[in-house]
């Protein structure tokens, strides 16, 4: 896969985290009874993630980073399928947990891929020029999910948002992963 690719696939992850998270929280109210439930949310994904990352790394050096990025990807898109129909709080906070499983995948997976890759001369602005790229996908998703939220239904935002990361899980899947 090639740098550009490999930005190409990561940007939609962005996109598509960045469409639900700012959000979220509107559909912890319409589920839940308090925001403090959005704290335990985030928490659980948060400790899950944390305790999972020995694991994903040992994955990535044991299967490879570009199964990883493939499965995080279809991960993420199934999960976002579920996030709308969620009725009760425990169901977001068992969607959170695996959330933070398949977030740890990804996290330390971009990681190992830019790193695998470069050499030293360049490292620094190789990975800075990926993160420019990253954020101003999520960046123009959070502007334009403001907009379009105006018209659709919560529900909505996590079904796009699902579909985008079936692009990223394509695009991974398209091209073997060898030099970026």
């Amino acid at each position: 896969m090639t740098y550009k690719y490999f930005i190409a696939s990561q940007s939609c992850i962005m996109i598509a985290g960045s469409m639900v998270f700012p959000f979220y929280i509107l559909l912890l109210r319409s589920v839940g009874d308090s925001f403090s439930q959005f704290g335990w949310a985030y928490g659980l994904f948060a400790l899950t993630a944390a305790l999972v990352y020995p694991i994903a790394g040992k994955l990535a050096d044991r299967i490879g980073d570009q199964k990883l990025l493939v499965l995080y990807a279809w991960g993420m898109a199934a999960l976002m399928l579920c996030f709308p129909i969620a009725t009760e709080v425990w169901h977001v906070y068992s969607l959170q947990i695996l959330m933070g499983c398949l977030s740890t995948l990804q996290r330390n997976t971009e990681k190992t891929v830019l790193v695998r890759q470069l050499s030293r001369e360049n490292a620094g602005y190789t990975v800075g020029r990926y993160h420019v790229w990253t954020s101003i996908a999520g960046a123009i998703a959070v502007i334009v999910t403001g907009y379009l939220i105006d018209f659709l239904t919560i529900g909505a935002i996590f079904y796009f948002a699902s579909l985008i990361y079936a692009v990223s899980a394509i695009l991974l899947n398209k091209k073997r992963m060898i030099n970026i």
